[in-house]
């Protein structure tokens, strides 16, 4: 295995390159590095030597105007995350400050590839023979990409590091490769200015340590569930992971028209998180918001190990946080859909950004007050992403045995098989074309899962986004502001509830949900009801094994939504929406027993110990159920039937619905 895939660990060091104000044109601002202070010779670190890697996104580049690469001097083989490599050269170096465990800021300096690429353009060839990476003098957190002309044509941020090999070797993992403003307007699209085009990563030998520096030997660390050293007995340090911000790009379409029924959107997120602030006292982790404080008093450590990386604590394998991201569309006549839905995002790092004093000095544990951000070129990594299926969400464990990534069951990672549309977030083109939904507006929803949160709310948050066609891509726009919490209580806000509006959260030790409904006065004596139901990670899932050689045969959520409906009331335009476009898989309808009953399809040939259940509404999704009454809105008891045998077999709640003198609840008449 390569050096970029080492498990050595060492003294971590990492951090996020974050946009600075005139990259945000597409994107959340987020905050500016700061100016590099001079320092003293032997307090700087450098590296140089080792390989570069970079991954296009090729329908990207091509929907740019760049129609192909011509390539010198690449090494054979790829890297783990399918990057071309190239060595670069001893000569030059960059430099760099340390503190804390933590990279501070580049100082300065160079490092130059043997190889790279021409790009050919309508407009003229960009030629990149010989590239170098260079430390940019305004922003001590990004790096330009210098082509042979000496133009910056391209800058990287959003840098993930860490110092391995016993600080012998800087290992940038990840970084998004970005379109200057200059080469996005010379190939005609100055739109896409500052768009990420591809994913790198670097590994070079380090020529000097300097100071800051955190020695070997492992820290010791506040797992939630621990006690907190000098209070009261039963006080416990416990982990609340925040959704800090996020920002989002369109990453690539497949047989995209600007209108098709059939075209294939995908959009990827880069996003920010924090963990909780608190050491005794509660503090704001993302001020202003109404989620943004959290009620665990002292703040836990997370584990955060890449996949098939090694055994650790607290939990005696490579635990790490996932990340999903959903998106929805709000209609002009108020209704909601869950129009695409991502796979998992499988952590391996963090880059432990502005932690508290001596917290963040292990870059695969989450410190106190620590920051991470994952940007978007590592969030279309085919070699980071893998299905829902695979996680017991409400616990957070990946159960690796059989997943995509170990087939085997043997422990060694094996290719994903995932291609450029696995795994992601695909919306239909017309789900989202402005002419075929006129008054529409969007959200967009990002989470992160850690295991143990005791606030799944506040790990997710949701923002407004504007899709429009320009050319042969789609841009995101903006829309509603940023905030913490799901898109399912955007969706209620205004309405208070009572006669209009009901929810429930439905909350145990397998999961949460949240069922909702609105009813529309249509006039005349008529009333459309809109049920959403949102699995946020409600899961009873069949295993077998046992970390670390769990496997996840199946993790359904729900298969039945049964809604009581009096004798004598009418309905029509019954509707089931699952947010695609596929009528094959729809749940279908009875009336049955005094309720309107919408159930999973069913596979008439199931594998072993799956139920037969096709399309049952698991975590991260959200399904809407919808009719038109002849009945007004008053209180009943809606059930939703959980797909896995067990106890409970059903779970109630309490909404609104078309009642008239006689009442129905699940099916029996009321006294």
């Amino acid at each position: 295995m390569i050096t970029l895939m080492s498990n050595v660990r060492a003294a971590a060091l990492a951090t996020a390159a974050v946009l600075a104000g005139p990259y945000a044109m597409n994107a959340i601002a987020e905050p500016t590095g700061q100016s590099a202070q001079p320092q003293s010779p032997d307090s700087l670190w450098s590296a140089w030597g080792g390989e570069v890697g970079i991954r296009w996104n090729r329908e990207l580049a091509a929907d740019m105007g760049i129609h192909s690469f011509e390539t010198s001097g690449k090494l054979e083989g790829r890297s783990w995350r399918e990057h071309e490599r190239f060595a670069v050269r001893q000569s030059g170096s960059l430099d760099f400050r340390v503190a804390n465990g933590n990279l501070q800021s580049f100082v300065g300096g160079s490092v130059q590839a043997r190889g790279g690429y021409v790009l050919k353009t309508a407009a003229g060839d960009i030629d990149l023979t010989d590239f170098r990476l260079k430390t940019r003098a305004d922003n001590p957190l990004v790096l330009d990409l210098v082509g042979a002309d000496g133009k910056a044509w391209f800058y990287v941020d959003r840098l993930m590091y860490e110092l391995v090999d016993d600080n012998k070797v800087l290992a940038v993992r990840t970084m998004d490769l970005r379109v200057s403003p200059a080469l996005a307007t010379r190939l005609g699209h100055p739109d896409m200015a500052n768009w990420a085009i591809a994913d790198m990563e670097l590994t070079a030998q380090v020529l000097t340590q300097g100071s800051g520096a955190v020695p070997n030997g492992g820290g010791v660390f506040d797992w939630a569930g621990t006690q907190v050293p000098g209070e009261p007995n039963g006080t416990n340090f416990q982990a609340d992971l925040f959704m800090k911000t996020f920002s989002v790009q369109f990453s690539r379409c497949n047989g995209c028209t600007g209108s098709s029924s059939t075209g294939q959107v995908v959009f990827t997120p880069s996003s920010t998180l924090q963990n909780n602030v608190n050491n005794g006292t509660a503090v704001a982790t993302v001020a202003g918001d109404p989620l943004g404080t959290s009620s665990a008093l002292w703040t836990a450590d997370i584990p955060w190990h890449g996949k098939f990386s090694g055994t650790f604590p607290p939990y005696g394998n490579d635990q790490h946080p996932y990340l999903i991201w959903n998106i929805y569309r709000l209609s002009a006549d108020g209704s909601i859909d869950q129009i695409g839905r991502s796979g998992v995002k499988h952590a391996f790092l963090t880059t432990n950004q502005g932690c508290a004093s001596g917290h963040g000095t292990d870059s695969h544990v989450l410190g106190r007050q620590c920051s991470d951000t994952y940007g978007t070129g590592n969030n279309d990594s085919s070699s980071d992403l893998g299905p829902r299926s695979e996680i017991i969400p409400a616990t957070n464990q990946w159960g690796r045995c059989g997943s995509i990534y170990d087939t085997n069951c043997d422990g060694a990672a094996n290719s994903s098989g995932n291609t450029q549309y696995s795994q992601r977030l695909i919306v239909v083109e017309s789900q989202i074309d402005p002419a075929v939904q006129t008054g529409a507006t969007y959200l967009f929803e990002s989470w992160y899962l850690a295991r143990e949160d005791i606030n799944i709310y506040n790990s997710m948050a949701t923002r407004g986004i504007s899709p429009t066609r320009s050319g042969t891509s789609w841009n995101v726009g903006s829309g509603a502001a940023y905030r913490l919490g799901p898109a399912i209580d955007r969706w209620l806000e205004g309405v208070s509830p009572g006669a209009t509006s009901a929810s429930e959260e439905l909350a145990s030790s397998e999961g949460h949900t949240k069922v909702a409904v609105k009813v529309f006065d249509l006039g005349g004596g008529s009333w459309r009801y809109d049920y959403v139901v949102m699995n946020f990670d409600f899961a009873r899932p069949f295993t077998e094994g046992s970390e670390p050689n769990l496997r996840v045969v199946h993790n359904f959520g729900f298969d039945r939504f049964a809604v009581p409906v009096a004798a004598g009331v009418n309905l029509t335009n019954i509707t089931f929406s699952d947010g695609d476009t596929d009528s094959g898989n729809d749940w279908t309808t009875s009336t049955v027993g005094g309720s309107l009953t919408w159930s999973a399809p069913v596979n008439p040939t199931p594998p072993t110990n799956v139920p037969a259940e096709l399309n049952p509404l698991n975590w991260g999704t959200m399904f809407r159920f919808s009719f038109v009454a002849d009945g007004g809105p008053q209180q009943v008891a809606t059930s939703l039937h959980v797909a896995e045998t067990g106890n409970p077999q059903s779970l109630s709640a309490d909404l609104l619905g078309p009642l008239n003198d006689t009442i129905f609840v699940d099916g029996f008449e009321s006294p």
